[in-house]
């Protein structure tokens, strides 16, 4: 007995280390995610490194200027929008006297993950280690002087300090929404107070309100623990809040919860590879994806900034923040495919927004504070026209229809306004196109910002795509006369097509081309007089949902290949000083191609439609490698919050969707030997690769669930079957795959929908 026992022993020692010491521990996930990834911008808007859980209405993007500041303004306690300031924060502090000087913190010892975020400010000697929920989150701050104070601040609203808890509010900037605060602290302050506007500490008051509304709370211990809760409905709510979500002040547990959730999120897409890199960069860009739309239902209701009240979900979360300029083209697509129920949700709070305005149209940009309404056209019925096609159900296509076609019939096509039509756009009606001044001509309509001006071609291409999608939805509820009417509509852009430049070019009001426009430069500042952000070669390429016309207007697939070609080959034109102080937004550039901006995501795809998808396959690899990278540039633009991480994560898989609205993805060139992707309706895609290696860009021969496949396309049923598309890769093109008649990607309608 004694042998078998010791035996026993040694086995078990013997294994565990062996365990213990095992190499090659395989990541989780969310082990991958660097949030650092493209921090520094190359010009405009950089990444943030966002700490929350996916999809919820606490978020937390440390407080500082850029990355490269050296100094942090206290911790903020929410973000209330994408790229809004942040709401609330705290300062740690030191007490001089009866006064208190806040400035800048000195930091070090920074990590962020998606999860948790640890700082310490280096000259006060604070350590400070926070963890979110969806709704509340907790922080601990240690002294190393063991005498701790904090200092809690809204920028524009009301706090109010009483023993160990602090309430309160802050005004958003539409002066009508409010963001409420609950917060308990674990340790019991000393004394407690106000702080006024000539800093003195005033013991005798607990409630400040106005801007910068400051409480000070003097613990004078070493360790002090808060947990918070936020609502947009009360403070009352935001204690419920909290109280649902954390049981503790242990950031450790707090942090685990929440590393838990993200690895279910991010692993439904796995990925194989030999390259490390490639799967920061993918994980990276999925979970950039996940931080918008925000769920902000609170037990069953929720605040609308559509109409400022409160509203009862029944049981369907009210979803906002979402720049749909930027996100149609592959988040909302993406979410069909991993998660059609939430996309569902999304879309039916859409409506209910369009439901809460007076005029009862679809939202641009909605956020917590209402609609922004930037950029131009209407998306959102690219949204419900692409989830319509891939049989997504869950909400009222009649409602989701009407409102859409109020939109787009009654509102301004003028960019970054809200506003009824004006007497452009009853020109736009009678002649099928925007008009555009002539090269100096005075603007002479009212309502035209003078920043935005009338981005005249980019209006009218944006509407012709949003009349197809409409055109969609009609169909889908057997309105034949509204079909044929935006059909029609939607076939607009061969008036503005210029058959002697191959270029969409701006006409006058008088019919005529407008003489003297440069396809680079014309157009003023981010070429807006014409286009927009971008100048007019890459909105060339902008009939995502008629590319097969395009094909024949440009005189066939050999002039295609070869106008698409110019556009990756031909230079800049002026230093890049000059080119970038017109064009900020146009980054990323390779030749006049922009992989710094959403309009051109869907170009490197378009040598599918001419017969030539090699081409397409050595541009998504080195697109991919030059542009998206696991460093603090490794984001050619303005990301979007995730409209253009979309584009890595379906690129890195193999395939694109070039047309939302219709139901079919143009293959690419993968990046991992191995992708498995859970779908929605719970059975899995597979992509596998042989002859996995990254020199082996290119497609030689494909099988779709065992049957040989010869085109460049699948479409969403194929995927949503489940199965497998086994492709084999090679160092140099087989010229021969997907290039005959058969093979080319459908436009403007599909056969088998």
């Amino acid at each position: 007995m004694r042998f078998f026992l010791r035996l026993f022993l040694i086995l078990s020692v013997v294994l565990n280390f062996c365990s213990c010491n095992s190499p090659g521990k395989e990541k989780d996930p969310v082990d991958y995610v660097n949030p650092y990834m493209g921090n520094i911008s190359h010009l405009l808007v950089p990444t943030f490194p966002t700490v929350h859980l996916p999809h919820s209405m606490l978020r937390f993007i440390p407080n500082k200027e850029s990355y490269t500041s050296e100094q942090m303004y206290g911790i903020p306690l929410v973000t209330t929008s994408h790229r809004s300031p942040s709401s609330f924060r705290i300062s740690p502090f030191r007490m001089v006297g009866d006064s208190v000087c806040l400035k800048g913190y000195s930091y070090d010892n920074e990590k962020v993950e998606p999860y948790r975020y640890v700082v310490r400010f280096d000259e006060e000697e604070v350590d400070i280690d926070y963890a979110p929920s969806h709704q509340s989150a907790v922080c601990h701050f240690h002294f190393e002087d063991n005498n701790g104070n904090l200092i809690f601040t809204a920028v524009n609203g009301e706090l109010e300090v009483s023993g160990d808890t602090v309430r309160g509010y802050e005004i958003l900037r539409d002066g009508k929404t409010k963001v409420f605060i609950y917060l308990e602290t674990k340790e019991m302050p000393a004394r407690a107070g106000i702080v006024r506007k000539n800093n003195k500490v005033d013991y005798t008051r607990t409630k400040y309100s106005g801007r910068d509304a400051s409480v000070i709370l003097c613990f004078g211990t070493p360790d002090i623990h808060i947990r918070y809760g936020i609502s947009y409905i009360s403070g009352e709510q935001a204690q419920k809040n909290m109280q649902r979500e954390i049981d503790t002040y242990d950031t450790d547990v707090i942090a685990r919860r929440g590393r838990d959730i993200w690895n279910n999120a991010l692993g439904k897409i796995k990925v194989q590879g030999d390259n490390e890199n490639d799967k920061v960069v993918f994980y990276t860009s999925l979970y950039r994806i996940y931080e918008r739309m925000v769920n902000i239902s609170e037990d069953g209701k929720y605040y609308s900034g559509f109409d400022k009240k409160v509203h009862e979900d029944e049981g369907i979360p009210f979803y906002t923040d979402d720049w749909v300029w930027d996100t149609y083209r592959a988040v909302h697509p993406l979410r069909i495919l991993i998660e059609p129920e939430k996309q569902a949700w999304m879309i039916r709070s859409f409506i209910r927004m369009a439901r809460q305005t007076p005029e009862g149209w679809m939202p641009t940009f909605p956020e917590v504070t209402g609609d922004s309404h930037r950029m131009n056209g209407n998306h959102v019925v690219s949204v419900i026209a692409d989830a319509l096609c891939k049989d997504l159900t869950g909400f009222d296509v009649s409602q989701a229809y009407k409102a859409c076609k109020s939109a787009l019939s009654e509102k301004s096509h003028l960019p970054w306004l809200r506003i009824p039509k004006t007497e452009l756009d009853d020109f736009f009606t009678r002649n099928g196109y925007f008009p555009g001044l002539n090269i100096g001509e005075t603007e002479f309509v009212k309502e035209v910002d003078s920043w935005e001006r009338r981005q005249s071609v980019a209006i009218s291409l944006g509407a012709y795509y949003d009349y197809w999608c409409l055109s969609r939805i009609a169909r889908k509820l057997g309105m034949k006369d509204d079909v044929n009417d935006f059909l029609i509509n939607s076939q607009g852009y061969r008036k503005l097509y210029n058959k002697e430049t191959a270029f969409f070019h701006p006409r006058n009001n008088k019919g005529d081309f407008i003489e003297g426009v440069d396809y680079k430069f014309s157009g003023g500042l981010g070429a807006r007089d014409y286009y927009d952000e971008n100048n007019a070669w890459t909105y060339r390429w902008a009939v995502p949902h008629n590319i097969a016309d395009m094909v024949s207007l440009m005189g066939g697939n050999e002039k295609f290949v070869g106008n698409l070609d110019r556009t990756f080959r031909e230079p800049l034109g002026k230093p890049k000083y000059e080119f970038y102080a017109q064009l900020p937004d146009q980054t990323g550039n390779v030749g006049q191609f922009s992989m710094g901006n959403e309009p051109s995501l869907h170009i490197p795809y378009l040598y599918n439609y001419a017969k030539q998808p090699w081409r397409t396959q050595k541009k998504i690899h080195r697109l991919l490698d030059q542009w998206f990278r696991n460093d603090l540039m490794g984001m050619p633009g303005d990301e979007d919050g995730g409209g253009m991480s979309a584009f890595v994560v379906f690129s890195s898989l193999g395939f694109y969707p070039v047309t939302p609205g219709l139901p079919m993805y143009a293959i690419g060139s993968p990046r991992f030997e191995r992708s498995l992707i859970k779908l929605g309706n719970g059975k899995t895609f597979e992509i596998i690769c042989e002859h996995y290696a990254s020199e082996n860009k290119y497609i030689q021969s494909a099988r779709l669930n065992g049957k040989v496949w010869n085109k460049s396309w699948f479409s969403h049923k194929d995927i949503m079957r489940g199965g497998k598309l086994e492709l084999v890769m090679g160092k140099y093109p087989n010229k021969a795959w997907a290039s005959d008649d058969s093979s080319v990607p459908p436009s403007f309608e599909m056969e088998d929908e």
